[in-house]
């Protein structure tokens, strides 16, 4: 169903808004994920429909799908999804403290709107387009929407530079988090054990693994982790992206086998580039993922809560710079940098 529909005449311009990832036309979506700077599967139509279809991301569970199609003469030019939320849970960059800065001043935090991927803190392109203009467009148009509807805010999480550049147009502020990804030496390692070898990678042997028998016990599957690549996004580098997972029971250092060490020797025996091992956890820089900072964008209505955080943002910019700087002093990797 639409939920509306504006013209933009002079730029001859048609903008939709759907309820549902059924009602959008899924080739034309992913042909236009596939023009995009950082692609990753988690933005593919199918990715989106199934946690729409599954149940996962729905109105029932807090997550209204809206979708965003920017149309002109008849061919899409660019489109995103809005979730509007009645709560924070599932997205990784938290606000918890500007909701209840909120609440305590008898205000409203929810319904917000986020730009995102539910449950998947994977950077990457949000706004598709076929060029930054349109680009734009799209982010000044969302934000537009939001006003109409009275939401508190508008909040772009783990955006593409792209993204950032375009809702920063519009007013947005930006935010900084600290993510933990792996990289592949140049040509790669030969093998796990090869890079285990290495004297600046000894510290990640507290638990050195073994083969896929690592999550059974007495041949029954005791846990698993789950892995997605990004084979359908014809990205020049190869990525493979953790870490979900679950264990029957509990085993000691079983977590850092199963999401850590296993993948990363996939990884190295498949020619992977890239291993991104989720939201937060200072415990991955010992197995040698390295801290990478990643960015939101924010806008909030309320002109005295947007201001209020911008100082925010100034100061934990500043915190986020030398956290990372901390960390990169502590590289196990640093020998070989």
């Amino acid at each position: 169903m639409i939920d509306d529909k504006t013209t933009d005449s002079a730029n001859d311009y048609v903008i939709r808004v759907l309820d549902s990832p059924a009602e959008v036309a899924s080739n034309a979506w992913d042909a236009l994920l596939l023009r995009q700077s950082q692609a990753t599967p988690f933005m593919r139509h199918a990715y989106l429909d199934a946690l729409h279809a599954s149940g996962c991301a729905t109105p029932d569970t807090g997550w209204t799908p809206k979708f965003f199609l920017l149309e002109r003469q008849g061919s899409l030019a660019a489109a995103s999804v809005l979730y509007l939320k009645t709560h924070s849970r599932g997205e990784y960059v938290f606000d918890w403290a500007w909701a209840n800065a909120y609440a305590r001043h008898g205000l409203d935090y929810y319904p917000k709107a986020i730009c995102a991927v539910p449950f998947t803190p994977v950077p990457g392109s949000r706004l598709l387009a076929r060029n930054q203009t349109e680009r734009e467009l799209l982010a000044s148009r969302m934000l537009d929407w939001c006003r109409r509807h009275q939401l508190s805010g508008l909040h772009c999480l783990f955006a593409s530079a792209d993204d950032l550049s375009a809702f920063q147009k519009s007013g947005q502020l930006q935010r900084h988090t600290v993510q933990f990804h792996w990289h592949n030496s140049r040509p790669g390692y030969a093998s796990f054990e090869e890079f285990l070898s290495r004297p600046d990678a000894r510290q990640t042997q507290e638990n050195p693994p073994g083969s896929a028998q690592g999550g059974r016990r007495e041949r029954r599957a005791i846990a698993a982790s789950l892995i997605a690549l990004n084979t359908s996004c014809m990205a020049a580098e190869r990525v493979a992206y953790g870490r979900y997972w679950g264990a029957l029971e509990r085993v000691d250092c079983l977590h850092f086998e199963v999401c850590y060490y296993q993948p990363l020797a996939w990884c190295i025996d498949h020619g992977y580039q890239r291993f991104e091992g989720g939201a937060q956890g200072e415990h991955k820089l010992a197995r040698a993922l390295l801290p990478v900072t990643t960015c939101s964008s924010h806008w909030l209505a309320h002109p005295q809560f947007m201001a209020a955080v911008e100082r925010y943002l100034d100061a934990e910019r500043d915190d986020i710079g030398r956290y990372v700087e901390e960390l990169r002093q502590h590289n196990p990797l640093r020998a070989q940098a």
